[in-house]
């Protein structure tokens, strides 16, 4: 029993690397390239395939009314788990189609039909020969086919996935060179972005009056659903919200790089449905962040400079090393860095270089918890306290570049909803997990809540300072949902424990606009988060790059202002 579940689990491991690689079509089909692939998630899933193999086997001994013994490598054992693993390989497949369609390109679509396609074909045969194996024909023959349809089921999906040549990614633009383009005059538009915000727990909180500047948003402004992009991370959300462009066209299609251990190609997508993530939790691959660089179009910053108006970015995605901009850029690697060795004399922490050493007594001085502050309860444990560290940070910097060096566009973001979220979700909304003692939720039930005061803040102070044509912007890029029982039960077994929150289902996120040419309304249609960066240009008086995947929202809008402001393109802002 043990030696045909190594075989089973070995075959299925195989359609599981041919799905990496249909993930990865830039990955070369070469031996330097495959090895380190099949060392590292390739040992994973054989590993674990190879026990639930063989427990399946142990359960139908101990379930059956004959016991059995089979051979070293039986015809009728194969083709059973042979035929399971096809048809599992083959689901998760099309799952996977469907979970990355907006991220692969179309080449890398059609390889994943046509493997899909040939696995439900392979499990098929694996099921007629063990129906036909002990009725008609020789034991060796029906051998043989068992091992031509294993082998074709493996040689098939790589095959209609090609060799792993395809063209290379565009390079990156170059930026507008910003002395050659006359500043103008345009209405100032404030944008606060957020992590994982909830409209569901924002709302509920701006009724009971504990938000009352979301409540203002909520109340006389225009709101909406931004459907988000999958996989679902901050990396791949708020660059399409930056390009207004799919990740097949900026070049960020997952949260890191993963480098298999041993060498090889780097892999950016890893399958989901299938607890790859365990990959990473054995440390069988190496994390690498993205960097600036890894953007293969023009962000909206760098489009607005070009255009002559002043922005200021503080802590968005994908930031570092710092682009040159009519303004000022704060990466996202800052405030961890600023106080280190190494960040002292990075001067790619933030443009102009200078502020890397200006603004280091407001990090100092937002860092310290002398005094009670939004946002970090003392209580907590330090991994949680760090992440409203991270955001009042950058908070006291875009409050210090408001007075000292304000904008016409200026863009925060704030992160830490994110990570609190996965560990307090369950005590901000007890009634959906079931699970929570009333000393649980009146310790822990504010917790979250106290970082959306920190948002909800910067929110007034946008508001104070709005002039009568100026926008404010609220997005928040993905939503946060309760996990799923399931997945808390393995949580419990065999991962977090504390784990309450995820968004690995792509929840919404939303958006509310505020303004004088804002309509007031609450039940506009759905947007997409790549409908954010044309959206702000066609407020600003700027054509829209045909090139962008998103649209204009104008249901945003008074009619008045729409009619006064036609739509208007240019073929793109990447030349």
């Amino acid at each position: 029993m043990l030696s045909n579940s190594v075989i089973a689990a070995v075959l299925a491991t195989c359609y599981l690397l041919a799905l990496v690689l249909q993930l990865n079509p830039r990955v070369p089909l070469a031996f330097e390239d495959l090895l380190p692939l099949a060392g590292t998630i390739g040992l994973y899933y054989a590993v674990h395939l190879t026990a639930i193999f063989y427990v399946v086997l142990v359960l139908r001994q101990l379930l059956a009314r004959e016991l059995f013994s089979p051979a070293w490598a039986s015809v009728a054992v194969l083709s059973w788990l042979g035929a399971a693993a096809a048809a599992a390989g083959a689901l998760l497949m099309w799952a996977n189609l469907r979970a990355f369609a907006l991220v692969l390109e179309p080449e890398a679509r059609r390889a994943i039909v046509a493997g899909t396609a040939a696995l439900a074909a392979a499990a098929g045969l694996f099921a007629l020969i063990g129906l036909m194996g002990r009725r008609v024909g020789s034991r060796a023959a029906w051998a043989a086919c068992l091992v031509t349809v294993a082998a074709g089921s493996v040689t098939a999906p790589v095959a209609f996935r090609g060799r792993g040549l395809l063209p290379p990614l565009d390079a990156r633009p170059f930026d507008a060179a910003l002395e050659t383009t006359a500043a103008i005059v345009v209405p100032r538009v404030t944008m606060i972005a957020i992590d994982a915000g909830s409209l569901e727990l924002v709302t509920m909180a701006a009724a009971e009056g504990r938000l009352p500047h979301f409540g203002r948003m909520l109340d006389a402004g225009a709101v909406m659903h931004l459907a988000t992009l999958h996989p679902t991370s901050a990396e791949t959300v708020w660059a399409a919200v930056a390009t207004g462009k799919l990740p097949q066209k900026n070049g960020v299609r997952s949260a890191r790089v993963y480098l298999p251990e041993g060498g090889g190609s780097p892999i950016r997508l890893l399958p989901d449905f299938c607890f790859a993530n365990g990959v990473l939790r054995f440390g069988l691959l190496t994390e690498q962040a993205h960097s600036s660089a890894t953007l293969r179009t023009r962000t909206l910053w760098g489009i607005l400079s070009g255009a002559g108006v002043t922005v200021g970015v503080v802590n968005w995605p994908l930031t570092y090393p710092a682009s040159p901009v009519r303004g000022h850029v704060i990466s996202d690697r800052y405030a961890q860095l600023a106080l280190t060795l190494s960040g002292l004399d990075d001067s790619q922490l933030a443009y102009p270089p200078e502020l890397v050493s200006e603004l280091l007594p407001l990090v100092q001085a937002a860092r310290a918890e002398s005094t009670p502050a939004v946002g970090v309860q003392p209580e907590l444990p330090e991994r949680h306290r760090e992440a409203g560290r991270v955001d009042r940070v950058y908070d006291a910097i875009a409050q210090a570049h408001a007075i000292g060096r304000p904008t016409q566009v200026a863009i925060t973001r704030y992160q830490s909803l994110d990570p609190i979220g996965h560990y307090f979700l369950r005590y901000a909304v007890p009634s959906r997990f079931g699970n929570v003692t009333e000393e649980e939720r009146v310790r822990f039930g504010s917790v979250l809540e106290s970082h959306y005061r920190l948002m909800d803040d910067a929110i007034g102070r946008a508001l104070a300072a709005l002039g009568p044509e100026d926008l404010v912007l609220v997005v928040s890029a993905y939503g946060m949902e309760p996990l799923g029982f399931g997945k808390r039960l393995l949580e419990q077994v065999i991962g977090d424990p504390d784990l309450s929150g995820t968004h690995e289902a792509a929840p919404d996120g939303f958006l509310m606009a505020y303004g004088t040419s804002v309509s007031k309304a609450r039940s506009l249609t759905r947007a997409s988060v790549i409908d954010v960066a044309p959206t702000i240009l066609y407020f600003l008086g700027l054509p829209i790059g045909r090139d962008m995947d998103g649209y204009v929202r104008t249901e945003l809008f008074q009619p008045s202002f729409f009619a006064k402001r036609p739509i208007t393109f240019i073929p793109t802002y990447d030349r």
